[in-house]
């Protein structure tokens, strides 16, 4: 099951995307509140590669939970460039 590890990034990307469009729109794109984007996306991504080596180990190429933090936390942030990319791109 290799190629379940390759799909492990552009899934939390996904998760951690679409859940700060969740936290944008309840907060009604508090200027506040966007400047912690990077932080949430970051936060959230640490959790998401911890939660994916504890429970779904062969869905994360990680050897141990160190590295599942940073594979988390850089997909994290990746979301939040994601967002900025396509924010960008509608200009």
């Amino acid at each position: 099951m290799e190629y379940l590890s390759i799909i492990s990034v552009p899934a939390i990307v996904t998760a951690v995307y679409a859940i700060i469009e969740v936290i944008k729109k309840a907060t009604n794109n508090n200027e506040k509140v966007s400047h912690f984007y990077p932080l949430i996306g970051l936060v959230l991504g640490v959790i998401c590669g911890v939660i994916c080596y504890y429970f779904i180990p062969d869905i994360i190429a990680a050897p141990n939970v160190v590295l599942a933090i940073v594979l988390g936390g850089a997909s994290g942030l990746a979301a939040t460039g994601t967002n900025q990319v396509i924010k960008q791109l509608k200009k």
